[in-house]
């Protein structure tokens, strides 16, 4: 059912002369997605609070409620098409007076970790893109069959939503900065091996995909959580930075529907914080994260960090190192001319890697394992706190190419989670003493030992010319021999 409504939302959306792609879809099905949601949680709140006998406060005053403006209901529970605003009338509602009145939030929150600060910052950042009325009466119809009411509702809603998070990042432009393929996520998740009571961050979290994948790794792990661990999770345990304002949206969203009610993601510039301001109660047990690679920073921003650079994912690997716990583990994606840039930077920041951290696994990533992105990647997993004294490779072969109808899968990382275990040699894999890394340049090219060096191929000439000798040499030999017939 909650397929089907989804898929009339967007052929809604395509008809709507507002939206012109995927990223305007995924937006406007962001915001009435979360007044949807923001309803149905305070309505569960309220029944709480009455089986309780104790009183219960709507964040929202009656007429900016979902039930309210967006699907007003008769007595009997049926749909109010009298008092239901549409057409121009409801336009000029959602963007004279809806919206200012949650933008309103965000002044009025006791402080910016509260969710009445994160509804406000949501409604500052998003734009309503509807210009027909009647085609956001329609989308209002249909989101109000959604429910949250249930764990396995959320669970379904969760899988649709990151399905058009995907939708988004295969729709070109920008998209693509906001989706990690998941099975890459899930893996590096799975060899980090989180635990309740740790803290994790993504500092470049788009969509919050690490955050999502790692918190259904946790919640639905081996065994049964407790009320407090559970509490845990939800207050303690999940936090991220992101810049973009669209994608500070859909992360919030999409943490909301894999069950974290009001996540801590914070809409900022991580790169605009000075280095030498982190302090211990800062820092981070795991940090997971693809951070944008490719983008220029401008000087003052470079001026946070030791290692200057306009490089964005270099700028943001120092901040990582930085920011996680001494005995920490970290997954990275990073491009894979990192490895062996010799620039003053990448050399820098492969020593500082090498020496501070324990650079314990790399895995190179083929082409394609990023729709649109024109550069091959690789995973660096290290821990704070101990040079590196060996570093496993492992080169991920899928033994076909990837592309937008044939996806890295799950199956495609079996092999490297199982044998990173024992950090196991294979046609594959094999291990780099630190001592044999070139202390000058601290190159950590990908170079698989197991492979047989390609014969050069030859040139036509050269070719045409052994062909001509071995002619030669042969009518030779058959002249002797014809000789000694004869004689």
């Amino acid at each position: 059912m909650f397929e089907q409504t989804f898929k009339n939302i967007d052929d809604i959306l395509w008809k709507e002369a507002g939206c012109a792609s995927e990223l305007d879809y995924i937006e406007q099905t962001s915001w009435t997605l979360f007044l949807k949601y923001l309803d149905d949680l305070e309505k569960e709140r309220e029944a709480k609070a009455q089986l309780a006998g104790k009183p219960f406060d709507f964040l929202l005053q009656k007429q900016f409620r979902w039930s309210g403006w967006a699907t007003p209901k008769k007595a009997d529970g049926s749909f109010d098409h009298d008092s239901a605003l549409t057409g121009d009338d409801l336009i000029a509602f959602v963007n004279n007076n809806l919206f200012p009145y949650l933008q309103g939030f965000k002044l009025r929150a006791s402080a910016p970790d509260t969710f009445e600060y994160k509804i406000g910052e949501i409604f500052g950042e998003v734009k309503n893109k509807f210009q027909s009325g009647y085609s956001l009466r329609d989308v209002l119809e249909q989101m109000d069959a959604l429910c949250f009411n249930s764990q396995k509702e959320k669970h379904e809603l969760s899988h649709l939503y990151e399905a058009k998070i995907k939708n988004m990042g295969n729709a070109g432009r920008n998209g693509g900065e906001y989706y990690t393929p998941r099975p890459l996520i899930r893996a590096m998740v799975q060899v980090t091996d989180p635990r309740i009571g740790e803290t994790i961050y993504d500092g470049a979290c788009g969509s919050a995909g690490f955050l999502c994948e790692a918190h259904d790794y946790l919640r639905h792990g081996k065994n049964k959580l407790t009320t407090s661990q559970l509490k845990a999770l939800q207050n303690k345990t999940f936090y991220g930075k992101e810049k973009k304002s669209l994608a500070y949206i859909i992360g919030i969203m999409n943490m909301i529907l894999h069950g974290i009610e009001a996540p801590n993601i914070v809409h900022a510039n991580t790169l605009s914080e000075n280095l030498t301001d982190i302090q211990e109660k800062h820092r981070f047990d795991i940090i997971l994260a693809n951070p944008p690679f490719g983008g220029k920073e401008r000087k003052e921003v470079q001026q946070n960090f030791p290692i200057k650079t306009g490089e964005t994912a270099f700028l943001f690997l120092q901040h990582f190192i930085k920011i996680l716990k001494a005995g920490g583990r970290a997954a990275v994606v990073i491009k894979n001319t990192f490895l062996s840039n010799s620039d003053h930077a990448s050399r820098a920041l492969r020593k500082e890697l090498l020496e501070n951290c324990n650079l314990h696994t790399l895995l190179d990533c083929p082409g394609g394992t990023f729709l649109g992105a024109g550069v091959k990647t690789v995973v660096l997993f290290f821990e704070k706190g101990a040079p590196t004294r060996k570093t496993w490779f492992y080169q991920l072969d899928p033994g076909r190419s990837l592309g937008k109808t044939n996806p890295l899968n799950d199956a495609d990382l079996i092999e490297f989670v199982k044998l990173q275990k024992t950090f196991a040699d294979s046609a594959q894999s094999w291990t780099v003493d630190a001592g044999d890394v070139d202390q000058d340049t601290f190159d950590m090219s990908v170079k698989n030992p197991t492979m047989l060096e390609e014969v050069p191929l030859k040139h036509p000439q050269e070719i045409l010319v052994q062909i001509k000798l071995l002619d030669e040499e042969t009518n030779k030999i058959l002249g002797e021999i014809r000789g000694l017939i004869d004689g």
